[in-house]
Parts: C-alpha cells; sequence; structure tokens
C-alpha cells in the first residue's frame, strides 16, 4: 500500500464532492431523470438512442464512430434509431418473441451493435460472443441457452458445433457466400435495408432480461450472467461519475465489445449521456492507438493495463507525435493499475489514469477513482455513491479497517445481475449474511479507500480475461493417457499468467519427458493462443478434501513452499 497522493485532476468534474454526494445520494433521485419515471413506458433504447434522436437539436450528434482500416464511419443518434428499428423489424419477419436470445459472434463491427439495440427495442436477450471461442467452447453456450438466432460471418461458420445448433432457428450472416451447411441460412447484407425504418418499442418492467454474458467459473461450466433493462439507472450514473461524461464527450472503451465493458460502457453507458462513443476494430499498435486519439478527438478514454503496459513499451517518443490535447480523463478497468503505469502516463499524457472495479456480475463500475478525489496509486479507488462495500470474513461478518478480507456489496443497487442461466444455485452462493460476495480480496484503509489483495478463488486472468482453471483442465482431460489435471497459476510478470498443470496418468501408463511434451502439444492446439501451458507436472493423486472437491490452493502452496497442512482435514465451504 503507498501512503501518497496525487492531487485531483477535474476538482470541477461531474462529481465535485465525493463525501457529500455519497452521504446523500439516492437511487430513486436518478431514476426521476428518465422518461419513464414519467411515462411508465420502460426501455433501454428509447433512454439510450430514441429519445435523442427525437430530439430536433441533438438527433444529428454522433453516437457511434467506427473506425476499421483507416476508414471511419459515423452514427448520428437518428441513424441508430432507424437501423436499429430495420434490425427489428428483421428479427420479428423471423419469428423473434420477447425472451428469444440472440448470439453474436462476430469480431468487432457496426452490425454488434445494431443487433444489440434491435434486440433490445424487442425485449429479445443479446449474447455476444468472443470471436476466438473455441468448438467445445462455442457448444457449451449454444447448449445451455439454446438461442434461437446466431449472428456470425460465414469465416466462423465450420467452428459451429453442428449438432448444438438443433436450437438455432435462424443463422444470419452478414457477408456471402452462405456455407450451406445449417438450416435457415439468412444473408443480412442488403436485407435490413429493405425493412421499414419504423418499429413499435416493446415496453417491459425494469427486470426484463437484456443480455446475457458468460464467464468462467473455477469449479465447472461457464455461467450465463443475466442483466436487465433497469440497468440502465446504474450504467448512466457511473458514466457520469466514474468516467465524467457529458453530451459533449466523445469516449473510446478500448475493448472487446464481447467482453462486458464493451458492451456496457462502449454502447449503452455512454449513449444514456447523449455521448458519442468510438469503436476502433484494428489489431493493436502504438501508433494506431495514438492515432484513433487524435483523429477523433477523445475526451475520456477507458482501456485495460495491459493495453496501457504496450504503450509504454513502445516507449515516450512517439507520444510526442501526436496531439492529445481534447483528452481530459483515463480510467482503467481489468487488473490491478500499478503505480509504475500511473506515473508513466502521467509524465507521457499530463493526465493522471484512474483505476476502477467490477465485475460482470455487478454490472457496473461498484469502486473507483473519480477525477476531483485524489488517488493513492495502487488504490482501486472509494465505493461509487448508492454502493456499500466492506471487507468481511469467511461467515460473510465486516473486519475492522486494514484488515484483509472479502470484497463485499450490500445487494439492491440497480445493475446487480438478475440471475445466472439456469443455474439459481450458483447465483445464490453469491450471497451471504446479507452480502453479495465478490470473490476479491481487499483491505481498506482508514479514507476508505480499496486495495486489491488477489482472488479468493483460481480464476486466471489472461489479458481482459478470466480463465477458469476447469476449462484447461478439461482440454487436459481431453487426451487419452490423463486420468485427472489441476492448473494453477504461479508468479509472473502482470497480464502474463505463468500456468502449471499438475496431472495423473490412466492405469497401465508411465509418465515420461515425451508424454509431457505430447500433452502440451495437444492442449495448446485445442485452447486459445492467449492461453499457454508452461509446465506440466505427474503426480500420484490430486490432493481432495474428504467429499472430492480438488485443493488447487494446496498445490499452489506446495509451489510457493509454503506449508499446506493435510488436504483431507480442510472444510468444503
Amino acid at each position: 500500500m503507498i501512503k501518497a497522493k496525487i492531487t485531483a485532476q477535474n476538482p470541477s468534474a461531474n462529481l465535485r464532492s465525493y463525501e457529500q454526494t455519497y452521504q446523500f445520494f439516492s437511487w430513486s433521485d436518478v431514476e426521476k431523470e428518465f422518461t419513464w419515471y414519467q411515462t411508465g413506458k420502460l426501455n433501454i433504447v428509447h433512454e439510450a438512442i430514441d429519445r435523442w434522436a427525437d430530439d430536433p437539436d441533438k438527433g444529428n450528434r454522433n453516437a457511434l464512430i467506427f473506425e476499421k482500416a483507416g476508414q471511419s464511419t459515423a452514427y448520428t443518434y437518428s441513424d441508430l434509431k432507424r437501423i436499429s428499428c430495420q434490425w427489428a423489424n428483421l428479427l420479428l419477419q423471423h419469428g423473434f418473441e420477447t425472451g428469444d436470445r440472440l448470439f453474436i459472434l462476430l469480431p468487432s463491427c457496426p452490425e454488434v451493435y445494431f443487433a444489440m439495440l434491435a434486440c433490445a427495442r424487442l425485449g429479445l436477450v443479446f449474447c455476444p460472443l468472443f470471436s476466438t471461442l473455441s468448438f467445445d467452447e462455442l457448444e457449451e453456450r449454444l447448449e445451455n441457452a439454446k438461442p434461437r438466432g446466431l449472428l456470425t460471418h460465414p469465416d466462423f461458420a465450420e467452428k459451429l458445433p453442428y449438432e448444438a445448433m438443433n436450437d438455432v432457428k435462424h443463422l444470419f450472416l452478414t457477408e456471402s457466400p452462405l456455407p450451406g451447411m445449417f438450416p435457415g441460412e439468412v444473408l443480412l447484407k442488403g436485407l435490413s435495408e429493405k425493412m421499414p425504418a419504423g418499429c413499435n418499442t416493446c415496453w417491459v418492467p425494469g427486470n426484463t432480461p437484456l443480455y446475457l454474458l458468460y464467464t468462467s467459473g473455477s469449479t465447472g461450466p461457464p455461467k450465463g450472467v443475466v442483466h436487465a433493462h433497469r440497468d440502465m439507472i446504474g450504467l448512466m450514473i457511473t458514466a457520469r461519475y466514474v468516467l465524467d461524461l457529458r453530451p459533449d464527450a466523445v469516449l473510446w472503451t478500448d475493448c472487446d465489445p464481447a467482453w462486458v465493458t464493451g458492451t456496457v460502457y462502449g454502447a449503452f453507458a455512454p449513449w444514456l449521456c447523449g455521448a458519442t462513443s468510438v469503436v476502433q476494430a484494428d489489431p493493436f499498435s502504438a501508433s494506431t492507438w495514438y492515432r484513433t486519439l487524435e483523429r477523433h478527438k477523445i475526451s475520456v478514454w477507458y482501456k485495460t493495463p495491459g493495453n496501457m503496459r504496450r504503450l509504454k513499451e513502445a516507449g515516450d517518443d512517439l507520444t510526442g507525435r501526436y496531439d492529445f490535447s481534447h483528452l481530459r480523463h483515463i480510467a482503467s478497468v481489468g487488473e490491478a493499475l500499478e503505480p509504475e503505469l500511473i506515473y508513466w502516463f502521467k509524465k507521457n499524457f499530463k493526465i493522471t489514469p484512474h483505476d476502477t472495479w467490477w465485475m460482470t456480475e455487478t454490472g457496473m463500475i461498484c469502486i473507483a477513482n473519480f477525477p476531483a478525489m485524489d488517488i493513492k496509486p495502487g488504490s482501486m479507488g472509494k465505493a461509487v455513491p448508492g454502493i456499500k462495500a466492506a471487507a468481511v470474513d469467511e461467515n460473510g461478518n465486516p473486519l475492522p479497517l486494514m484488515t484483509m478480507g472479502e470484497l463485499a456489496l450490500k445487494p439492491g443497487w440497480p445493475s446487480m445481475m438478475t440471475n445466472i442461466w439456469k443455474d439459481d444455485e450458483r447465483y445464490q452462493a453469491y450471497f451471504k449474511n446479507g452480502w453479495f460476495l465478490t470473490g476479491d480480496m481487499v483491505i481498506q484503509d482508514e479514507e476508505g479507500y480499496f486495495y486489491h489483495q488477489g482472488r479468493t478463488d483460481d480464476l486466471i486472468k489472461v489479458g481482459v480475461k478470466l480463465i477458469g482453471p476447469y476449462e484447461i483442465e478439461r482440454a487436459l482431460c481431453r487426451h487419452p493417457a490423463v486420468a485427472e489435471a489441476a492448473v494453477i497459476s504461479k508468479s509472473a510478470k502482470p497480464g502474463a499468467p505463468f500456468l502449471k498443470a499438475f496431472v495423473t496418468v490412466n492405469r497401465g501408463l508411465t509418465p515420461s519427458a515425451r508424454l509431457n511434451q505430447e500433452i502440451k502439444t495437444f492442449v495448446r492446439a485445442d485452447l486459445s493462443s492467449d492461453i499457454v501451458l508452461k509446465e506440466i507436472a505427474f503426480l500420484e493423486s490430486l490432493p481432495k478434501t474428504r467429499s472430492g472437491k480438488l485443493l488447487r490452493r494446496v498445490l499452489r502452496a506446495q509451489e510457493l513452499g509454503l506449508p499446506a497442512g493435510d488436504p483431507l482435514n480442510i472444510k468444503d465451504y
């Protein structure tokens, strides 16, 4: 923990007095800012798009700017209303009804955002997926959610699991030629433009599902986190208070639309504030990133420490070649922001980056460093107004200040997930003694700042994604020689986990260096290139509790040379 402070960057920000705002804040007061508070007609698309599009002074304001390969396309609020209505009519024509699911398997492109808005307008549930998902990962998600439709590109057709596509009535493709592999293939190119430009918005209760995102679990398959239209309340206020968005702001959320940050703060949150969102779809390069900041006059930049490190590695010289005069606020998300990065950005951009914390399940930023608040380097910041946070013990009891415990939030904020898709047991496991347990270990200091201390479970951070060891272990167990497997993350530089696997072999087989290399090669071919398994160790048995629960923390302790105790005496929690 660093005691030094960096003076507040912008005392005149939207949130000027944190303490006063936090003390008197009420979610019910925020609700009064939405049209549905008066009309009773609720839908996030109406608040994020239509009300601006219908305003003669704001309809022609840019809502989305999409850039790829040096080409930039801008869509106004009026454009997005018209296009999302056309896409909604297309979905209606194909029999979609309220509650149906649409999977979106595409790289970053405008069609992702058109589909999300169309689904929300009709009360459908959209689910953006990473385009790098493997065959098995897609199969799990398709079998779990059983979407009525899937929107994708012909290049991804061959990795679609044929048998899991039985419930998919329509396979929408953005380009030709059609693969001719599945029933219900529909070419979208040129089709949506022929649809009517008007569509009745489906007015829904606030808890109506809006989107479904899959996040990895350490002890089971990926869980489908469900969020609702009522999320708009938390999204608007955090965009205003944390990202300091105003209607004239140009926000660049440097994240894939399949990641919750890209879904929430790359689209709906800035639009709820009437601001402009920029999407950069090119592969990372420092010059491209700097050119995007300059070309689109980015005023607020929300990004990941991973990309921040890559910019730092590119050196100090590049930053002096571009005009960043419009940039007034930088925020980060995804992992703890190292003090070294804070000071590098402060030196080279003349702006101090502000760390934020939240997770897919919370639906919105919950802990943050605010522009009008002093920063303590290494700290996540303080709880967002309307959020009550504490470090709690294993029984859910709040701990004294400066004591490490699990970060817990009092339920009731509007953007909290509504459920885990078809798995109420996993949903209920988040709650204990009146708290929502996050799985992150923290320390809270005497001024209310939180400091991240790691995870309570075994999730592994790879870039911006949390990867459950279960997924890697499953890949290991598909090798015919492997009986059981456990994977842990060893110490490594931030953003580059050192993964080690422990395996037992099937009866009649003998561990060897050749088998070790063979298993590594097998797993490498089955996983994303971002996931690198560095070591494999053969064991006679894996440590487990009396009930058979795998104890990865025992393996981790042994790797660090720490006492692990008798596994059979460790309780199951």
